[in-house]
């Protein structure tokens, strides 16, 4: 029987390979909005965080979403990814 291919992808800020299931996948939608993407599947620009605390203080203290996805990051889309631990 064929082994089913496990999607792996790159947190940017550990630079870890992990499975897609492990990451929270943060997007920058063509209209221009930035959403947590849950589901992994919405259309835009999108950018993997380890689902971690740390990972996402350091992802606002350092800035590098904004870097990444090229436009201002505003602190509720933080809070929503803070959210999601809980």
């Amino acid at each position: 029987m064929k082994t089913k291919k496990i999607p792996m992808r790159t947190c940017i800020i550990t630079k870890e390979k992990c499975e897609k299931k492990d990451l929270v996948r943060v997007v920058r939608t063509p209209e221009g909005n930035v959403v947590v993407d849950i589901t992994g599947k919405k259309n835009g620009r999108g950018a993997y965080l380890k689902k971690d605390k740390d990972v996402f203080a350091k992802a606002k203290q350092s800035g590098i979403l904004e870097k990444v996805l090229e436009i201002k990051i505003t602190d509720e889309v933080y809070e929503e990814l803070n959210n999601l631990l809980k």
